[in-house]
């Protein structure tokens, strides 16, 4: 049976982002992620999580100005000392939230950037967070964005991460696997996931097109959690995406999984 956490970036917007704990925990979620902890003080998610009875599952590392449209950071050489310090500050926030997972968005490639120098950057980036992350029980992940969406971003698919992964030499890192994002990259999605199973660490849902939730769109998404039971993966499914109309008038399609 597939276990959901909201993604309280996205749903239950509604609301302040401080109230969305207890919107989730109403709505039958028992675990919440979402993308960047850092505006708030991690003692009071702390306390929201508690309140509620929820888990953390995820959040990033800090990702540069995302105001700006910034995508990540690490794959910049001349920003490897901020990205080194975004680590320090994503296990700050991780360990007093009890979450064991963090994810790392790479950024968006310039166009006139050294494609050598970019992948050297990145994995030597990834070696450092997934060390320091693994003395405090964290787990790194890496997330393939579709083009589309971020024009653009140098990570686009399962392949192309597994390789990294495997570059670095690294056991603690793996790959957050959105079918959304997959959807619009290639397709395939149960293929995909059944080739790199091992290196699959979180799976995030939406379905295409519209970034909607599960039924407004073309994923079959019963048969795709069908697989995944039956492949044995029983980690979260973070629910990352737009609500078509209300978050709580939509969210019949997890009461019928």
């Amino acid at each position: 049976m597939p276990k959901f956490c909201a993604n309280l970036t996205m749903l239950f917007n509604e609301v302040p982002f401080p109230e969305r704990f207890a919107r989730a925990a109403a709505s039958g979620f028992e675990g919440v992620e979402f993308l960047f902890p850092y505006e708030f003080e991690a003692d009071a998610l702390k306390d929201e999580l508690r309140t509620h009875g929820l888990t953390q599952v995820l959040h990033n590392l800090p990702a540069g100005n995302w105001q700006a449209g910034e995508r990540g950071n690490a794959i910049f050489p001349d920003r490897t000392e901020e990205f080194r310090q975004g680590v320090d500050k994503a296990i700050r926030y991780a360990t007093t939230l009890e979450c064991d997972k963090v994810n790392c968005l790479a950024g968006i490639m310039p166009a006139d950037a050294d494609p050598d120098l970019v992948r050297s950057t990145f994995v030597e980036n990834l070696r450092f967070a997934a060390q320091r992350l693994g003395e405090h029980g964290i787990r790194l992940l890496i997330e393939p964005l579709n083009r589309f969406d971020v024009p653009g971003f140098y990570l686009n698919t399962v392949d192309q991460a597994v390789d990294i992964i495997n570059e670095t030499g690294s056991d603690n890192i793996a790959v957050q696997f959105d079918l959304y994002h997959q959807q619009r990259t290639r397709g395939e999605l149960i293929g995909t996931f059944q080739t790199h199973a091992k290196h699959i660490g979180h799976v995030q849902l939406a379905d295409n097109p519209g970034r909607h939730e599960p039924g407004t769109g073309e994923i079959n998404f019963p048969f795709i959690f069908r697989t995944l039971d039956a492949a044995g993966y029983d980690g979260w499914i973070g629910c990352e995406y737009a609500p078509l109309g209300g978050t709580e008038d939509g969210l019949g399609w997890m009461q019928n999984t």
